[in-house]
């Protein structure tokens, strides 16, 4: 019998033996449709996936209102005044951390980016501190940045404008500074151990993003006892898990107490200096789960981000040329682009912006919760209920940008083409929980964008009318469909 007809069944028996009216009042929600016994609103979901849904019940609902998810009511923020009034006015307020189903078997609230409470607190604050260390210590994060994409353009230059995949590439390059943080050393990009772990990643992101996983978010402990999407994502997962298991261990044998070289070091001498602290959170399992949340962070965003921008690049060839033209003007064909550069290239600046508002790749956000029963907007959010900070919707929001469906660097200049900052710009989400790794990925965007575009042209065999922008996945993540793109060098470069 067909998964998909066991499925049904099973949910027409329970569905039979719970309808005996709706789940019960949870303090004062905000209101929402109205939810059936264990499948919630299910029924109202959109096929096209989570994000649809939800922008369809806000036309109804407004932009906080509540879904059931399955059983669990979830409460919705959408558009920017709402984000900011939730997430920054009342920040410590909605500073808890919800789940991700699928990925929660390996996180299970450990790590940075999945811990609430103390245990969060410690690790963000230890995060941050290290992170500042290595990436801003004796050798800057923008000098690393820099000599990473010399080492790209040799790439690239390989290729001698054969038609690409960019995927590995823009992988490779983000994948090795985060290493080079976290891990202490970056890898030559045909290293089979790393060519894998950028497959894991690149595999575990995509299949985070599909449709499988949203179902899967519905009815988790339901659909946990079968086959499917979030049975491979363990096990990617835990292969990554494994790999830096073995680093750490290496990194224990040569660890040196009086020159520590990377994160996984300064952690290691934490634990080492709080093991007589029997609650400390500066332990094996947190180390692996921050690791692992660092690494897959600060490869999978910038890398989709620069993959989205070079497919953008070649349907709007008009903007890259004046991309190119700004490069040229301030930094020209044989000087490194530098941070600096970025305040004299208003315009390079405002595509890299838009880019990111366009890429939009975390539309629902991560989700929070509640730490305490919260009024917020007449309504009464009970302690622990689930918030989703619709991001998509500040991104897109019709308020703040004037053409919010269509790539418009102007969205990012004033009148006089100085670059201009949007209150509703929150790719890196705001408040307590703002993404760690904000202002590398920055650099990494501004570095890796200037340097490729001062040596190259790009190229496709698609004419740029006929190239599709949509997403291939849109869920937890947002996936540029796959391309071919041709480097081209150009005069000088």
């Amino acid at each position: 019998m067909e998964l998909s007809v066991l499925f049904f069944l099973a949910l027409l028996g329970l569905l039979l033996l719970l309808a005996r009216g709706h789940p019960k009042g949870h303090g004062r929600l905000p209101p929402g449709p109205h939810p059936l016994p264990f499948v919630g609103n299910l029924l109202q979901m959109d096929r096209r996936g989570l994000l649809k849904s939800f922008m369809k019940l806000r036309e109804k609902y407004g932009d906080v209102f509540t879904v059931y998810l399955g059983p669990r009511p979830i409460v919705m923020l959408c558009g920017t005044e709402a984000l900011r009034e939730a997430l920054v006015d009342q920040a410590e307020a909605f500073s808890g951390r919800g789940k991700i189903a699928i990925v929660d078997p390996i996180f299970k609230g450990f790590g940075v980016i999945f811990a609430n409470g103390e245990r969060w607190k410690a690790l963000r604050r230890f995060s941050l501190a290290t992170m500042r260390d290595f990436g801003m210590g004796k050798r800057s994060i923008e000098q690393k940045i820099q000599e990473e994409a010399q080492c790209l353009i040799e790439e690239l230059r390989k290729t001698q404008g054969a038609l690409k995949d960019p995927t590995l590439y823009f992988h490779s390059v983000t994948a090795n500074i985060i290493c080079s943080i976290v891990f202490g050393e970056r890898f030559d990009y045909k290293d089979p151990r790393f060519l894998r772990l950028l497959d894991l990643f690149y595999q575990t992101f995509s299949l985070i993003s599909s449709l499988s996983s949203q179902m899967f978010e519905l009815f988790s402990n339901f659909l946990k006892y079968f086959p499917g999407t979030h049975r491979q994502v363990y096990k990617n997962l835990q292969e990554i898990n494994t790999f830096i298991g073995h680093s750490v261990e290496e990194h224990r044998r040569a660890l040196d107490p009086s020159a520590p070289r990377d994160f996984i070091d300064t952690y290691l001498l934490r634990m080492d200096k709080d093991k007589d602290i029997p609650d400390s959170e500066f332990h094996h399992k947190n180390l692996i789960l921050t690791t692992l949340a660092l690494f897959f962070a600060g490869t999978e965003t910038t890398s989709t981000t620069l993959r989205y921008g070079f497919l953008i690049m070649l349907k709007y060839p008009h903007i890259t040329e004046k991309v190119q033209k700004e490069i040229d003007q301030v930094i020209g064909p044989h000087r490194p682009p530098a941070l600096d550069d970025r305040a004299n290239m208003p315009y390079t600046d405002a595509v890299i912006h838009e880019m990111q508002r366009f890429g939009d790749l975390i539309p629902l956000g991560v989700p929070h919760t509640v730490i305490k029963d919260t009024y917020f907007r007449g309504y009464i959010i009970p302690k622990d209920t689930e918030v989703y900070p619709i991001l998509s919707s500040a991104l897109h929001d019709p308020l703040y940008f004037e053409k919010p469906d269509s790539f418009n660097p102007d969205h990012f200049l004033d009148a006089n083409g100085a670059l201009k900052k949007s209150e509703a710009f929150v790719p890196f989400s705001i408040g307590k929980r703002i993404c760690l790794g904000e202002g590398i990925a920055r650099n990494e965007l501004f570095l890796f964008f200037t340097t490729i575009l001062q040596h190259f042209s790009v190229a496709s065999p698609v004419a740029p009318k006929d190239i599709d922008l949509t997403p291939r996945e849109s869920g937890v993540g947002k996936l540029p469909p796959t391309y071919q793109i041709r480097f081209l060098p150009r005069g000088g470069g």
